[in-house]
């Protein structure tokens, strides 16, 4: 029996469908270029590499906003106020008063009753010499403790910038699937419709169009799934920014594709990587203020040589308080040893080398952990191409497996499980594509992070440079 016209070919939605599913899922590979070195310039604002202007400009809104990193400079003020404390006491301590007693004395006593006045004002001056560098060494580790604090804001800054740009691709890459998953859904609606009007034909059966039917169903089920990851993505990104959530999501309503990664990326001398390592640098920073605090600990061996002195007026009487012959000063040395103490001292000393020896542990495994970021990151950016090169070209395979299927059910050669499974493959490898797209881009950031990228270092280290454009 020969077949009418329209169920010969398929309908002309499907084949637009198509169409635009092939122009705009289906990706070339990317020409490669020569690999450069990644030059510590190009770390600083390593996101500007990625071509994206509203990702920079969110990532620059995130360094300003930033609950976490205000929160981390905070705590580099307290460490500085500190400094400040232990500084204060290389120097003499003054101190003025003044005061009014009136005291009787006894009926024990050899002066029974008596009652008199003392009226006195002045100053008192005491000065510690530093004779064993206890003091020295407690501002050693204050400095250090300030640049170890400071070390722990650039890696927030490290991290937040991290953060932000990862949002941003995670937000990207749900759109991605969720075009591919809209795309696919029409496409399937047009094959249901096709299958439809051969079951009203009389040319097919009602099980082919339940398959179909479950087919476009369970793409529709993916779809509210992905909206709720999109959505999900875009409230963290505006947390990050110090905003509410929902903030940016007009700005990231209109589609856009997944950022190009740039050239390959060569890492250089490891010992670069460490230095620039935030998270390298203070532990580094640690263990130097806790070097320090041997010595100031090793100084309570010894005597202490204080220098202490007063001047000032003394009266029994209010009126006389400030004649000539009322002045009175005292100046001398005072000198103090803890000669017997139950080895307080000694086990302080103990205390503070094996933290000295914690401390030194613990760099060793910021140095370490460093490195592993490094590698896994340049292991998984490596491959994450080479299968995303495998999926482009399983997805062209894919599509033109569905077109082929098609066909031949449509020309009766083939039944609808082809095309069945053609459509779910399709779907799949679409789906990976937009993933390993996004995990490229991902895995680049991962690495600009593990190489201590997202921050400016400048002479003292006083404070970290805060990326702008």
């Amino acid at each position: 029996m020969a077949m009418p016209e329209k169920f010969n070919k398929a309908p002309e939605n499907f084949k637009n469908a198509e169409a635009e599913n092939s122009k705009n899922e289906t990706t070339k590979p990317e020409k490669k270029e020569k690999p450069k070195l990644v030059e510590p310039k190009d770390l600083v604002k390593w996101w500007k590499t990625l071509d994206d202007p509203l990702l920079s400009n969110l990532v620059e809104r995130a360094v300003k906003g930033n609950l976490d990193l205000k929160l981390a400079q905070s705590r580099v003020k307290e460490e500085r106020a500190r400094r400040g404390v232990a500084r204060a006491d290389r120097f003499p301590t003054v101190t003025g008063g003044g005061g009014a007693i009136r005291q009787k004395t006894s009926d024990q006593t050899g002066f029974p009753g008596q009652t008199n006045s003392l009226y006195n004002a002045g100053f008192d001056a005491t000065w510690e010499a530093d004779l064993f560098g206890g003091i020295r060494r407690s501002v050693e580790s204050a400095t250090a403790t300030v640049e170890a604090t400071q070390e722990a804001l650039n890696d927030t800054l490290v991290t937040l910038v991290s953060e932000a740009a990862l949002n941003y691709v995670e937000i990207r890459t749900f759109q991605a699937r969720l075009k591919a998953a809209q795309k696919n859904q029409k496409a399937q609606e047009a094959t249901f419709q096709l299958v439809q009007d051969r079951l009203a034909a009389g040319i097919t059966t009602t099980l082919t169009l339940e398959q179909a039917r479950y087919n476009l169903e369970n793409t529709k089920s993916q779809i509210p799934t992905l909206r709720i990851g999109f959505e999900q993505a875009k409230n963290r990104l505006s947390v990050l920014l110090g905003k509410f959530p929902g903030t940016v999501n007009d700005e990231l309503k209109k589609f856009k594709r997944i950022p190009v990664t740039p050239i390959d990326v060569v890492v250089g001398v490891p010992a670069d990587v460490m230095r620039r390592r935030p998270d390298v640098r203070q532990a580094e920073r640690k263990l130097a203020a806790q070097t320090s605090q041997i010595g100031v600990a090793t100084a309570e061996l010894y005597p202490k040589l204080q220098l202490l002195g007063s001047v000032g007026l003394e009266s029994t009487s209010m009126s006389s308080l400030f004649t000539g012959g009322a002045g009175a000063f005292s100046i001398g040395p005072k000198i103090t040893w803890n000669i017997f103490n139950a080895g307080r001292v000694r086990n302080n000393i103990k205390i503070q080398n094996a933290k000295q020896e914690q401390a030194l542990i613990s760099y060793e495994a910021a140095i370490l952990t460093a490195l592993n970021d490094v590698e896994n990151s340049l292991i998984a950016y490596a491959d994450e191409q080479i299968r995303r090169q495998a999926l482009i070209r399983s997805t062209e395979a894919s599509q033109r497996a569905v077109n082929l299927s098609r066909e031949l059910y449509v020309s009766g050669l083939k039944d609808f499980l082809s095309v069945l499974e053609a459509e779910r493959s399709l779907f799949s490898f679409q789906d990976q594509l937009a993933v390993s797209e996004g995990a490229v881009v991902s895995n680049l950031i991962r690495l600009y992070k593990a190489l201590g990228g997202g921050w400016e270092p400048i002479r003292g280290n006083e404070q970290a440079k805060v990326p702008t454009s």
